[in-house]
């Protein structure tokens, strides 16, 4: 597990501050599952945590437990390859932070915009040996910061601004 710094968290929550509220978020490749329990903690209504690793799983559990947030939260133990395939729900945030130097982002994303809602917006978190796609189905990278090593990808749909 390696949990995503405060600084590059502060400053994703800051980028998506005012699309927080009453959103359903997707977190794939969850970990310790901080990232969706900041976005619940911000008025997000429900979040899906989804990671493969069974020490990651009972991490989440007791995060979610801890933090009351269990009853708008759902974990998924799947690889996420595996559950975005086969996904029926729609999502209006999704974070996406794979394993550096892996390439998943390219297998993920494509998979991931298919399970958008037309407004949502798409985050990915990399160092420098992964690249962003320019775009992923109907969604078009927008923008990249960079936060020390660290890069994070917006993707919005290609019909909003």
């Amino acid at each position: 597990m390696r949990p995503t710094s405060d600084m590059v968290k502060e400053a994703v929550f800051s980028i998506i501050q005012f699309s927080i509220e009453g959103r359903k978020f997707l977190d794939l490749f969850a970990g310790s599952g901080q990232m969706a329990i900041e976005a619940l903690s911000r008025g997000a209504a429900s979040a899906v945590l989804v990671d493969a690793s069974k020490q990651a799983g009972n991490v989440i559990r007791d995060n979610l437990k801890t933090t009351g947030f269990s009853q708008v939260a759902q974990l998924v133990q799947s690889d996420a390859v595996t559950y975005i395939s086969g996904c029926r729900e729609k999502f209006d945030i999704a974070y996406i932070d794979p394993p550096y130097g892996t390439n998943l982002i390219e297998r993920v994303l494509p998979a991931a915009a298919d399970h958008m809602n037309k407004g949502g917006t798409i985050l990915c978190e990399s160092d420098s040996t992964d690249k962003f796609p320019e775009s992923a189905n109907d969604f078009v990278l927008r923008k990249t910061y960079r936060y020390g090593r660290i890069f994070i990808g917006l993707y919005r749909h290609k019909d909003m601004d």
